[in-house]
């Protein structure tokens, strides 16, 4: 261990005395932004560099394809005229649902040993609830299943939905005649009947911002028709009776009580032809003598 340490040791001062190939080193402080529609969202970049004092920066978006928020020193798109630039940090004022996404900062030194380095930013922009669009039929028959549609796109986080009868809200359990999914809006009736007849709404929630509901919609239930009984009862007559006529041809079919006879279509009395006159016979052997 002493011989070895003399040879060692020159090795260990040139390793400390040589500048060491330090990469572009480039970070967030906050990896995840969410803010409030309409405001100023912030992308921070921080980078440091060996020697490069000007380095090249750009902002890229990811989506369903890859856009430049930020190139050749100039915002692209939609971004110009709403974003600045402070050192490597991203402003973009006035945020809508359509900027959220995942948010790329490059950046390039030329003169380093290793160049580049990137750090990424998700930006979530909340959008508080809209009016749902709700569909309630004007009017349903006794008996009849049923399903009411609320929803509202626009909501970011994706809104709970919540119905209400008559302004009284609707709790679903296992005695209701009712089901309801706070996730999708709906509000299932296996078998409506009168007492269901009323006003429906539906409300729609976030964490960003007040509910907001829909029109009040008028729902009845009302019986069938009279006229609707009998013609119903007069189909289901006509389908009998169809059915009975196919059950007798095809009865009949099997017993060939329905095929004729090709036996006595194809048998019939042969006729000979009458004989000739006895005046033609006559004739003839007359003629016959004349040749010979």
């Amino acid at each position: 261990m002493k011989m070895l340490f003399p040879l060692l040791l020159p090795l260990l001062l040139l390793c400390l005395h040589c500048p060491a190939g330090v990469s572009v080193t480039v970070s967030s402080r906050k990896a995840k932004v969410e803010v409030h529609e309409h405001t100023d969202a912030v992308l921070s970049c921080d980078f440091r560099t060996e020697k490069d004092q000007n380095p090249r920066i750009e902002w890229k978006k990811k989506g369903q394809a890859v856009t430049f928020v930020y190139f050749n020193d100039k915002f692209t798109g939609s971004y110009a005229g709403r974003a600045k630039m402070e050192g490597a940090t991203l402003t973009i004022h006035s945020v809508t649902e359509k900027d959220s996404g995942e948010y790329r900062c490059e950046v390039t030194a030329g003169q380093d040993h290793i160049n580049f380095g990137e750090a990424t930013v998700n930006l979530y922009v909340l959008v508080p609830p809209h009016i749902p669009s709700c569909d309630v039929p004007r009017s349903v028959f006794v008996g009849s299943d049923l399903e009411l549609l609320c929803k509202d796109k626009l909501s970011v986080p994706p809104a709970m939905y919540s119905w209400y009868k008559d302004n009284k809200a609707l709790m679903a359990s296992a005695d209701t005649p009712y089901s309801m999914d706070s996730h999708k809006g709906t509000l299932k009736f296996k078998s409506v009947s009168k007492m269901d007849s009323g006003m429906y709404r539906c409300e729609s929630s976030n964490s960003v911002g007040a509910p907001k509901s829909c029109v009040a919609q008028q729902l009845k239930v009302v019986d069938y028709p009279v006229d609707v009984t009998f013609l119903i009862a007069g189909a289901a007559g006509f389908v009998i009776l169809t059915l009975l006529c196919c059950l007798c041809v095809c009865v009949c079919h099997r017993r060939r009580c329905c095929k004729k006879d090709k036996k006595a279509k194809s048998t019939k009395s042969y006729s000979p032809p009458p004989p000739p006159p006895i005046h033609s016979l006559m004739n003839y052997k007359q003629t016959q003598s004349f040749m010979i």
